[in-house]
């Protein structure tokens, strides 16, 4: 049986990381696409050899031949475009973050509950070699008892990123539900609950130190996992160059690991006899080993490891780390 599938929203995500899994992977096929701008649909349909397109996204819900929905909007329409899907029968994967706060994602989760349809969001970094090799390392005591993890992430800022009002909607929070650290940290604190175990007990301050958006910019936070691991983050998305780093430190009772989250670096197993680099290779279409999954739970052949329940902890922690900025923000008007 092959899974034919339906994506909504055929931006740059779709273009190499996502889309061509849906049609490269075993037992699936892409068959119907959708964008608002009929003639980009059109487009992308023809490049990717996909036979249908719509301009609606009601239409290609409600099409006999699309068995399952791959929602790769921005996220201020993920949880209505999810729960439509789901409502007429058809299985979603959500590209992340899975919506734009943890209420969005309550509602997807009842969608699903109500419905009998599953629900999974693309941290495909759960299924990529790298990852999948430190969370085995962590479970087989290579540095002995995991005690803490800490997380950095400084990023330069984007070249439109002083726009104004700005273009880029993932410093939108009407759309991405805040800012960067929705888009990329996301992936991280994810990973580490996957690694970890759900994530409790969480405290962050969020802070807009530059001044060239409305999101916030700078996030700190300190966490517990339910295992007991301890955590901490820093994100900061206007340093200077200089200071651009991007690291998930693993501290044990016997060692340390090291793994790049966004770089695709090689990963540091340093212990009291030397210093281990690894080096892993990634899929062309760095989303697929998720896809196949997606696909063989579909057919029953294995479970998918990224799912609505473990995405929506994910949007419980973001929030918790932000309160503090947004309880009283305000949208900006755009000009």
């Amino acid at each position: 049986m092959k899974i034919k599938w339906g994506i909504i929203g055929i931006g740059n995500v779709t273009e190499k990381k996502s889309g061509p899994a849906f049609y490269k992977s075993q037992n699936s096929e892409l068959v119907a696409v959708m964008r608002r701008n009929a003639e980009k649909a059109a487009d992308y349909a023809r490049r990717h050899n996909v036979p249908k397109w719509y301009s609606d996204a009601s239409e290609l819900i409600n099409d006999p031949e699309v068995d399952a929905v791959y929602v790769a909007t921005p996220p201020d329409s993920h949880a209505s475009y999810a729960i439509e899907a789901m409502r007429a029968g058809k299985p979603v994967y959500v590209e992340k973050p899975m919506a734009r706060n943890y209420a969005e994602c309550q509602k997807m989760l009842k969608a699903a509950e109500e419905t009998g349809m599953p629900l999974w969001v693309a941290y495909y970094r759960r299924s990529l070699p790298a990852f999948l090799k430190v969370k085995e390392l962590v479970e087989t005591g290579a540095i002995g008892k995991p005690l803490s993890v800490h997380v950095t992430l400084h990023k330069a800022p984007r070249k439109t990123d002083s726009n104004q009002p700005p273009t880029d909607w993932h410093v939108r929070p009407e759309i991405s539900g805040g800012g960067y650290f929705f888009d990329l940290g996301s992936h991280e604190l994810d990973y580490l609950d996957f690694v970890f175990g759900p994530i409790k007990n969480v405290t962050g301050l969020a802070a807009n130190r530059a001044g060239l958006y409305q999101a916030e910019d700078t996030v700190i936070g300190t966490w517990e996992h339910e295992s007991g691991v301890t955590g901490s983050g820093t994100w900061c998305f206007v340093t200077d160059k200089s200071a651009e780093k991007d690291e998930i430190e693993i501290i044990g009772d016997k060692g340390k690991i090291i793994i790049p989250c966004f770089t695709h670096g090689k990963v540091q197993i340093m212990r009291p006899e030397g210093i281990t680099e690894m080096g892993f290779e990634n899929p062309e279409h760095i989303q697929q080993n998720l896809v196949q999954q997606v696909i063989n739970e579909l057919r029953g052949e294995e479970k998918c490891v990224s799912t609505g329940e473990s995405a929506a902890r994910t949007a419980k922690v973001m929030d918790k780390m932000v309160k503090n900025y947004y309880k009283d923000y305000k949208p900006q008007q755009a000009h």
